[in-house]
């Protein structure tokens, strides 16, 4: 694996009318471009992942496994505005000589995309074979797929949308306010607002999983011997838990803007509407569902199997709730098996798959 940073030492021009002086983008890189170029597999991280995505896709992305360095050239970059080496709010604005801080500029998803072009260049790169990702990384592909309808053969979109739902941005609001509410989070530091992320990361844990799969893994107290009054349940330890694993290794500002970002996602925006952009997809296209995901619903997947021209639906029966994208390696891989072996897709409206 290859670590590294692309600079881009020129004004970058963002959707909002704001540019920036200038910009980095810290991206892995896995496996060997071949001679024709013809093996490129672009993986999108999701909300707060990195740009290693076998550190959080082990069974889908490495040695072995479907998505093979022995076989691909893998590229993952790390979205602006996140902390993991991309250009985000607690780098230094090189205007101000300070961190940016909540002066940093929103980048959508679009602007991602015009960011990550920049480096598809850099490296030399015109066609990719697969671009392949979940949730808001999925959002990302979409939004890619529809800019430059011929650069990619084949995309897999997994338990995504085409626009954010009112549903998902309340959900990303009441987590900013969580964020908001905490007294720090207008000061000046790298810390600010970290104890209302960690409420924020509870919230937003209630979206990515399912009924199910708290009643399997989180029922009961630790002790049931002790009064009622000082009983435990394992789902209250659970949701801090989570809270503090994520303050452990993300930061609020970061956290904020990236879920704004996610709530301005709409490829139809300033192209007629949704289903004329999404009716520009050239590309080969498997979508992926997880039937218990109540943030990012079936209907949505359906919506874009309906509208891009060459696309087949499959469905992911799981208790894991949206997280099913992350978690259900198995059943990704056998999907993607069946879907890259077959020399075309015999039903260009789609497929309905239920993989159980």
């Amino acid at each position: 694996m290859s670590y590294q940073t692309f600079e881009y030492k020129h004004s970058f021009q963002l959707e909002s009318g704001k540019s920036l002086p200038q910009l980095h983008l810290a991206y892995n890189t896995l496996g060997k471009l071949n001679a024709a170029k013809s093996n490129v597999v672009w993986v999108f991280h999701a909300l707060t992942a990195n740009s290693n995505p076998i550190e959080w896709w082990p069974g889908v992305v490495g040695d072995g496994c479907i998505i093979n360095p022995q076989q691909h050239f893998i590229i993952c970059v790390n979205m602006p505005g996140s902390c993991y080496g991309s250009i985000g709010p607690l780098d230094i604005n090189p205007i101000t000589n300070e961190p940016y801080y909540h002066n940093f500029p929103l980048f959508t998803t679009r602007d991602m995309i015009s960011a990550y072009q920049l480096l598809k260049e850099h490296l030399g790169i015109s066609t990719i074979y697969m671009g392949i990702g979940g949730s808001m990384g999925g959002q990302q592909l979409l939004e890619w797929a529809v800019e430059q309808p011929e650069l990619f053969e084949y995309i897999v979109p997994i338990a995504t949308n085409a626009q954010h739902s009112p549903w998902g941005i309340a959900f990303n609001k009441s987590q900013r306010m969580c964020i908001e509410n905490d007294p720090t989070w207008k000061e000046q530091k790298n810390d600010a607002g970290i104890e209302g992320m960690k409420t924020a990361r509870s919230l937003a844990l209630i979206s990515y999983r399912h009924y199910q799969a708290y009643t399997e893994t989180q029922t009961g107290v630790f002790d049931d011997s002790l009064p009622v009054d000082e009983q435990v349940f394992k789902a209250e330890t659970y949701q801090a838990y989570q809270g503090e694993k994520l303050a452990n290794r993300f930061n609020a500002f970061s956290y904020w803007f990236l879920s704004r970002a996610m709530d301005t996602h709409n490829v139809g925006r300033g192209r007629g509407s949704v289903v004329e952009a999404l009716k520009n997809i050239a590309a080969k296209t498997l979508l992926i569902s997880i039937k218990s995901d109540i943030l990012f619903p079936i209907p949505e997947q359906e919506f874009l199997a309906e509208h891009i021209p060459v696309s087949e639906l499959a469905i992911i029966q799981s208790y894991y709730g949206h997280d099913g994208f992350l978690l259900e390696h198995e059943k990704i891989t056998q999907l993607l098996k069946g879907f890259l072996k077959r020399d075309r897709i015999l039903n260009t409206d789609f497929i309905d798959q239920i993989i159980n």
